[in-house]
């Protein structure tokens, strides 16, 4: 079978990013810098800078100059080739051998593959319409070699696809920069006046190899088919799911249940061989009546205890409706992360965070009044007290500071403080009334004030003044006053003490 070569180039791969999340980005002069020898350089523009003339390699005092208003992105590391890899992963469905070719471009082995699509430019069509509405800039050519496909889909004019043996006649017309060489060697080239391929085709090999080193003679037989080019196909990850197709369909509870435990039994001894445990997963039921019912369920910690995955799946097994039945059913793990068991091992059954138990217990309770309602807190370095705390990512996290105890501070803090009426002695005294959604309350005791300036370099306004107040049924209360008291302060309460 004849080998044919898919190349795609994304013209602006990072500008493009950039503006599917920020879209008021797209009709802006807009370039990615990063710094080189001292100096700030261009490393991409989208088509509005280069429109201007900006282009990559450009200094950026120049490319301000050329463009009012330029917009200037700080390059992000290893992002043009993070994003190569999902896109060469989602090109994968088209041909199961892709690699990427930094900084911008895809290689696809597309061999026997063509006739899918009603043979290669419906092929070509297809995948490069694909990433253009998905937004991406994107060009293509195919060809019998990895090199003549690539100068094609940067340089070529008059088709992108080159028939089968007529690389020489795709490549005579297009610049030396179209065989991927480097900037010395197109220097050379400039100098000597030699502007196309074709100017020096007839030039013997070794006079080119003495002139242009042989990185250039390499570069030029592997596009025309002499030498081979190595491809590094991009290797998809293996995911983590289990298949269970049904003789019978499925229509209880109890045959749903023993359907869930035997996709875990393969699942969980797969991911306790490879040292993971699972985070998340989704059970998909698949009915004869074509329609597709899930279940999903989410732990604290990594786990692989069957058991106790079993007991999640089980509250959810009344959620799973199989109507007529149920012919497929599919576990995926859509996430995973490390355990260490022999950690494990040693934290059973002491108390704390550690206990496996208690992130066992939690993941039930979870699974019973919904995801996102247990939350564990963290003191956070702030002083101004919305901002003092953070919700922690798992239970493993450690606190970057300590809770503060040299103040009192409330059991219960409001997400948002709410406004109250205050009838005080003097202006700056504590309140001795106060009233909060229409009820009265008769301060008893009050300790304060306790001034907490507005941190300046987050946000602008007025300081408070805290009080701890008790009331006369033995409530105590966390409240302040905004501003300065001869200023018409606003009152507010903030918190609850136990």
């Amino acid at each position: 079978m004849q080998k044919r070569f898919m190349v795609i180039w994304f013209r602006h791969l990072l500008t493009d990013w950039l503006t599917l999340s920020r879209p008021e980005l797209k009709e802006l002069p807009l370039v990615f810098v990063a710094p080189e020898h001292n100096r700030i350089i261009v490393i991409a523009a989208n088509a509005m800078a280069e429109a201007e003339g900006i282009h990559a390699g450009m200094a950026l005092a120049d490319a301000k100059a050329l463009a009012i208003g330029l917009e200037v992105m700080d390059a992000i590391p290893n992002k043009a080739d993070q994003l190569l890899r999902r896109l060469g992963l989602w090109c994968i469905r088209y041909t199961p051998l892709v690699a990427a070719a930094s900084p911008n471009g895809l290689i696809l082995d597309i061999s026997g593959c063509a006739h899918l699509w009603g043979g290669e430019r419906g092929y070509l069509k297809e995948l490069i319409n694909k990433l253009r509405n998905a937004g991406y800039n994107a060009r293509g050519a195919i060809a019998d070699t990895i090199g003549t496909a690539w100068a094609v889909a940067r340089y070529g004019q008059l088709t992108p696809i080159i028939a089968s043996g007529t690389q020489i006649q795709a490549l005579t017309k297009l610049p030396p920069a179209a065989l991927r060489l480097d900037v010395a060697a197109l220097d050379r080239f400039q100098k000597l006046g030699f502007y196309t391929i074709g100017s020096f085709l007839g030039i013997p090999k070794r006079e080119l190899r003495r002139r242009f080193g042989a990185a250039m003679v390499l570069r030029l037989e592997q596009a025309l088919g002499i030498e081979d080019e190595v491809m590094v196909p991009l290797v998809p990850p293996v995911p983590y799911q289990e298949r269970l197709p049904c003789l019978e369909p499925i229509k209880t509870d109890k045959g749903i249940e023993i359907a869930i435990e035997k996709l875990l039994q393969a699942l969980c001894q797969r991911l306790q061989s490879e040292g993971k445990g699972l985070r998340k997963a989704i059970l998909k039921c698949y009915r004869i009546d074509g329609k597709q019912v899930q279940a999903g369920i989410s732990t604290n910690r990594g786990s692989h205890n069957l058991q106790h995955l079993q007991k999640l799946f089980g509250l959810q097994i009344s959620k799973i409706e199989p109507a007529l039945g149920i012919e497929l059913f599919l576990l995926e793990a859509i996430k995973v992360e490390d355990v260490d068991p022999v950690q494990e091992k040693l934290w059973a059954g002491q108390p704390g965070l550690g206990d496996m138990a208690l992130a066992e217990l939690l993941d039930r309770i979870a699974g019973k009044v919904g995801p996102g309602r247990v939350m564990r807190y963290l003191p956070a370095e702030h002083y101004w007290p919305e901002r003092s705390v953070k919700i922690a990512l798992s239970l493993t996290e450690m606190p970057a500071t300590a809770w503060r105890a040299d103040r009192p501070r409330p059991i219960r803090l409001l997400r948002r403080p709410q406004p109250i009426e205050v009838m005080a002695l003097l202006p700056d005294y504590p309140p001795k009334v106060f009233i909060h959604k229409g009820k009265r309350h008769i301060i008893a005791k009050a300790d304060g004030p306790e001034r907490i300036e507005r941190e300046w370099w987050l946000d602008e306004g007025a300081h408070r003044d805290y009080y701890a107040v008790e009331d006369t049924n033995g409530q105590r209360y966390w409240l302040f006053r905004s501003g300065h008291y001869n200023n018409a302060p606003q009152w507010y309460l903030h918190g609850y003490f136990a």
